[in-house]
């Protein structure tokens, strides 16, 4: 059984701060609707925030990290180890996410959620259930109380960060076959063929993502999951320890009022989850980029979102959340900044 906090209402954005920003826009030095979304963007963050000056200044981002039991089965370009690897190089400032955290002056914090490391690693949290999921090809990758862990690491991460009093937070993750894990979970909870939602991940071949399709419909079918699945049953199944400690941090984002940057393919498939288990959430979420990961436009469209931008990007690691970062900023220094028409002393169209 899931936690009760999982459960909880999130509040709804504030209508008064939306009516003050939309007002504002329309007495800006432009004609109205000039800077098209970046003035939807400003105004949704200032209902998101409730002030009159919304910000994108603070701005964590948190990595979770996990290894996957179904990587043992060729769904991966790369080897298992590599996850580990890339800890040491996210902790070290190497890595993509490393440099735009460290460009942009974010906060990166890097939790272990769930990888193969049997070490501390310098600079990175280790907050996990167990060292990577089970082959879910063969068996469920999680108990029930694993998954419950992994939801409840997210929360803390979140209570980590705001004591920082963050405007917005980033979740991103790192994992070997975790694209496998989130097009299972995809599949299931959309639900779409598996075939219509896995991509190339770290960079397979048309064979190998025909055999990763092949994998995933295998396990659904051995698990019992059908149209109609529950988002518990789902994770429990075939879910991923880094995917479900997002899930968790993006409940737990909304419902202490904390927008979220979703990123791409996985840290959607995790947005998606926590709208199943709290749809309540929803509104806190804000889609910063389409990610040329087969599949993700299917769940956009099923979570409703327009992305900010589209660049090809499928990295991960929140790289994709951070690249679009700088829209929010500039959104609200074109809203908080510019002179009212009254302010300017210049005409507005109605004289």
């Amino acid at each position: 059984m899931f936690p009760d906090w999982i459960s909880l209402h999130c509040a709804a954005l504030s209508q008064t701060h939306r009516e003050a920003a939309l007002a504002r826009q329309e007495q800006l030095t432009k004609p109205v609707g000039a800077l098209g979304r970046l003035e939807a963007v400003a105004v949704e963050l200032a209902a998101l925030q409730a002030t009159d000056a919304p910000g994108a200044d603070r701005v964590p981002v948190v990595l979770f990290a996990g290894d996957h039991g179904i990587a043992t089965q060729g769904v991966s370009a790369y080897p298992a180890e590599v996850t580990v690897q890339m800890l040491r190089n996210f902790a070290s400032g190497g890595a993509a996410i490393s440099v735009l955290a460290r460009t942009l002056g974010l906060p990166l914090e890097v939790v272990d959620a769930g990888t193969l490391a049997t070490e501390a690693i310098a600079g990175v949290i280790v907050d996990k259930p167990r060292n990577g999921t089970r082959d879910f090809s063969r068996e469920p990758a999680l108990t029930v109380a694993e998954v419950v862990f992994a939801l409840d690491a997210g929360r803390r991460a979140v209570a980590r960060q705001m004591e920082q009093s963050p405007q917005l937070v980033i979740f991103g993750e790192m994992g070997i076959g975790n694209t496998t894990s989130a097009a299972a979970i995809a599949a299931a909870l959309l639900p779409c063929a598996p075939s219509e939602i896995v991509g190339s991940g770290t960079g397979l071949d048309s064979e190998g993502r025909a055999r990763k399709a092949r994998v995933i419909a295998d396990a659904l079918t051995l698990h019992g999951i059908a149209s109609g699945a529950s988002a518990e049953t789902v994770l429990s199944a075939v879910g991923g320890l880094e995917i479900i400690a997002m899930t968790g941090a993006i409940i737990a984002a909304a419902q202490a009022r904390l927008p979220v940057l979703i990123d791409g393919f996985i840290v959607s498939v995790a947005a998606l989850a926590a709208t199943k288990l709290n749809p309540s959430c929803r509104p806190w979420l804000i889609f910063s980029h389409r990610s040329a990961e087969r599949g993700h436009g299917l769940l956009l469209d099923a979570l409703g979102a327009r992305p900010l931008i589209d660049l090809d990007l499928r990295l991960g690691e929140a790289s994709g959340a951070a690249t679009a970062l700088p829209i929010l900023r500039l959104a609200c220094a074109l809203h908080n900044g510019m002179a009212t028409f009254a302010e300017a002393a210049v005409s507005n169209r109605d004289g």
